[in-house]
């Protein structure tokens, strides 16, 4: 898909299809004034017959309208002035893509003007414009007998004044490279566990490093592995016949001497549940255990094709959760690389297992912050749903940081609380700690587990197990979720 930015006036612009903007009860915007008189009032004669009357995302579309060089023209409803914000405004972008896939426009024209929304700049509309068309024209079929058919639409343009052409087209290239990580973030989760194994997520790692001269791979076998000290995350892989792989991904987009910002990915390319097996209902979803180191490498393909003048170090650990006469069982105590001992007492509870030895191989590279990923709690969709990802920290000014990035790039998560009384809930007769709490607060004591292994630096963990994929009809598949808030926040990171 390529995009761009155009200018000029709006009558003028040739396109096969050019989407304008309507306020509630048939109000014109800037832009749909210019149109309307090109036209000799072609266009609010349309509006008083009442076929359109500029609701949130009613739309209208009209072919050859005269005086007007675009084949057709898109009226879609902005809705009331006062209830345009963020939300709405991609609801907008949405419903347009919708009617233009169906009408098969090989090229389309946007020119929503400033009014689509309020307290948002060019760069924001632009940029959201680009991150949204593309998530709606995503598609994963590689996996199908049948030879897909191939997407009509091949070009979108975005109509700007002149003044902001410089801005808009920054926001194209940071809209489109998010975009591009959201799509192989997708693409890594929906892809079956059979092939999206720990060996070929670090393959794909691989791939990135070879394509970019920015980043350095280290992949740490289970060999490595076991000399350091990681039994905790070894103990998850113990049952399956794939090995487990730590995936370490530099990217160095400033001086070496930087501290980099280190991100953490719980990669679990498939999840039985071990010993403690899952109930076989929806069982297949659990490929999408992965989805936290996806969007790590999402990420760190996006800031490598913004050339991002920061350092990001990527800490996957990738392993398969199987039952088996070699699996571990619950009750077994295993000693982690930072020498506390776990009592594990549900195997299913795995993802804070290879995260707390990612977690402490993170201090060698003295970071300046770590932030961790993890599809880890189903207590988290029960306490946020499916809009907001649990954010929990050791830092309040770098879980502030991460709030604001996913507010802006809307990809929004919540702060629970991480206060000394949940960790009783961890106690153990036998070892340092257990590897569960408890119903009570599912969330919150995972992220006390983790937090027993990050004292040394600026820690955040995100909990995306409501947010990283969606589960039914049509819709059913990775989301992508959360790169936009992990670029966000080292966008923000940059001079």
């Amino acid at each position: 898909m390529e995009f761009k930015i155009t200018s000029g006036s709006p009558e003028q612009l040739e396109s096969q299809c050019l989407v304008i903007g309507v306020g509630d009860g048939g109000v014109l915007g800037a832009i749909a004034q210019i149109l309307d008189e090109a036209a000799n009032g072609y266009i609010s004669g349309v509006l008083e017959s009442g076929d359109i009357t500029g609701k949130k995302t009613e739309t209208l579309l009209l072919r050859a309208i005269p005086g007007v060089a675009a084949k057709r023209t898109l009226l879609i409803g902005l809705g009331k002035a006062e209830d345009r914000n963020d939300n709405n405004y991609l609801k907008i972008v949405q419903a347009a893509l919708s009617v233009i896939k169906n009408i098969q426009c090989s090229d389309a024209t946007f020119c929503l003007d400033l009014e689509a929304t309020n307290d948002r700049d060019c760069y924001w509309q632009t940029r959201k414009l680009v991150e949204t068309v593309s998530a709606g024209l995503y598609r994963f079929d590689s996996l199908k007998s049948t030879e897909p058919t191939a997407l009509k639409l091949q070009s979108v343009s975005i109509c700007l004044d002149e003044e902001d052409d410089e801005t808009g087209s920054l926001a194209v290239v940071e809209g489109a490279a998010i975009a591009n990580g959201m799509s192989l973030t997708r693409d890594l989760g929906n892809l079956p566990g059979n092939i999206c194994t720990p060996t070929y997520m670090a393959e794909q790692a691989r791939k990135l490093a070879e394509e970019n001269p920015a980043f350095s791979l280290e992949v740490l076998e289970e060999s490595d592995m076991k000399a350091l000290g990681m039994e905790s995350l070894l103990s998850v892989s113990a049952g399956s016949e794939e090995p487990a792989k730590l995936i370490v991904l530099k990217y160095q987009g400033t001086d070496e001497n930087e501290q980099p910002h280190v991100l953490v990915g719980k990669g679990i390319t498939f999840d039985s549940g071990g010993i403690s097996l899952k109930p076989g209902a929806g069982m297949d979803e659990m490929k999408f255990d992965m989805c936290g180191a996806a969007s790590v490498l999402g990420t760190m393909a996006a800031i490598a094709e913004m050339d991002l003048e920061l350092n990001v170090t990527a800490v996957i650990a990738a392993a398969e959760n199987m039952p088996s006469g070699k699996a571990t069982k619950p009750g077994d105590i295993v000693t982690t690389m930072s020498g506390q001992t776990v009592e594990i007492l549900n195997t299913d509870a795995e993802g804070r297992l290879v995260l707390c030895d990612a977690l402490t191989y993170a201090e060698r590279f003295e970071p300046s912050s770590v932030v961790d990923i993890a599809t880890l709690t189903g207590a988290c969709i029960l306490a946020l749903g499916h809009k907001a990802s649990g954010l929990l920290s050791n830092n309040d000014e770098l879980a502030a940081e991460l709030l604001e990035a996913g507010q802006y790039a809307n990809d929004r998560a919540w702060q629970l609380p991480l206060w000394d009384d949940y960790q009783e809930q961890l106690d153990s007769n036998f070892a340092d700690m257990a590897n569960i709490g408890g119903r009570p607060a599912g969330t919150i004591t995972a992220a006390c587990f983790l937090s027993r292994y990050t004292k040394k630096y600026r820690w955040a963990h995100v909990d995306i197990a409501g947010t990283a994929w969606n589960s039914s009809g049509k819709e059913k598949g990775a989301t992508g979720r959360c790169v936009p808030l992990l670029t966000q926040y080292l966008i923000d990171r940059t001079a």
